[in-house]
């Protein structure tokens, strides 16, 4: 990403920056990039969704591909897909998808479930630039995955490892609401959620097919809170600590 994207990237994010992050913009590009980083780190800790009405409520579904399971025993990410939401509506048309250059040969097994090859990561874009047109996709919003510790060790030691910053924005698991409805189904695979809830299983173990279905399942149990009387999300962490 250059210097220009990163300027728009950040113009883009809602609330002001600090003067004194454009003036820095001078300096070389690892320094600009971690204050621009820092400056979005710094909203997303000001941020406040808890409130907001869960029918305007804006995220971003996602899903990773990987190595393996471990990152940090060096399974590394190899595809990330996502799709905006606004309360229970799908943007279709708002929707990201990036392979992710990795110096780890891709098993048999790995290879197989995802349909990636290592010759399609051979010209993938690197670590880093996946990262950062992925913030530039997702800005300020809170993330949605199932399952979601993968996700979130995954995006913690990308981040890390690569900027030595911690990943700040929320990531919310879908049992988050799943278990306002149905309690037994936190630990069930996407597949099996699906079934129950009558959504097709279509394109599995692509990032951007699995982060769809994902959002249907969001979808589908946002629909449930809101016809139980939920309203936001502080209403749904205050049921589900009791």
């Amino acid at each position: 990403m250059g210097l220009n994207d990163m300027i728009q990237f950040f113009r883009q994010i809602p609330g002001k920056l600090s003067p004194t992050v454009y003036a820095g913009m001078q300096g070389p590009a690892t320094m600009q990039q971690m204050a621009f980083i820092r400056e979005l780190q710094r909203e997303l800790r000001q941020k406040d969704d808890l409130e907001s009405p869960l029918n305007e409520l804006k995220i971003v579904v996602f899903d990773l591909e990987t190595t393996g399971f471990h990152p940090e025993k060096g399974d590394q990410i190899i595809s990330i897909g996502a799709i905006k939401m606004t309360g229970s509506q799908m943007k279709m048309d708002e929707t990201f998808y990036s392979l992710v250059k990795t110096d780890i040969p891709l098993s048999e097994e790995i290879s197989t479930l995802t349909s990636i090859s290592n010759e399609d990561l051979y010209s993938a874009p690197i670590a880093s630039e996946a990262l950062l047109k992925f913030l530039k996709f997702i800005q300020s919003d809170i993330l949605v995955a199932h399952h979601s510790f993968h996700e979130k060790s995954f995006m913690q030691k990308l981040t890390w490892d690569l900027l030595k910053l911690r990943f700040e924005h929320r990531i919310i698991d879908t049992s988050f609401l799943i278990r306002i409805s149905t309690p037994s189904a936190r630990s069930l695979s996407l597949d099996e959620v699906c079934n129950r809830s009558g959504i097709e299983v279509k394109n599995r173990h692509h990032a951007l097919g699995d982060a769809i279905m994902t959002a249907k399942v969001w979808s589908h149990y946002l629909q449930l809170a809101t016809e139980k009387g939920f309203h936001n999300l502080r209403e749904v962490y205050e049921f589900i600590s009791k």
